[in-house]
């Protein structure tokens, strides 16, 4: 009889270690899921903004996020347009909060917001 509770009680043991693992999964799953929707909700609103913005501001964003960093001459380069039109608009991506601009003057660049 003693043998059949040791056997007994060793079956609860490993079904209760299963359990753990189980529950551990279980819980990295549901953390996985949060995870998800929170990016697919940031996707949307990023979208959302995107599309709001002209498409000079997109280039300008999007140069920054592939190189890291821009200046002027960089915004002049990949858009083709006039220095004091992109002043106006680098400080609109600015106060937006899309871009950082670090230094001032002739040495300033542009970051990722």
């Amino acid at each position: 009889m003693d043998q059949d509770w040791r056997a007994v009680s060793g079956q609860r043991s490993v079904v209760s270690f299963q359990w753990s693992v189980f529950s551990g999964q279980l819980s990295v799953l549901r953390n996985l899921c949060g995870r998800e929707r929170r990016l697919g909700e940031k996707v949307e609103r990023e979208r959302l903004v995107m599309a709001a913005l002209p498409e000079m501001d997109l280039k300008i964003i999007e140069f920054v996020r592939e190189h890291g960093r821009a200046t002027m001459a960089d915004a002049v380069r990949v858009t083709g347009a006039n220095r004091n039109t992109l002043k106006v608009h680098l400080r609109s991506l600015v106060e937006g909060r899309h871009l950082v601009r670090h230094g001032k003057g002739k040495g300033s660049w542009y970051g990722v917001g």
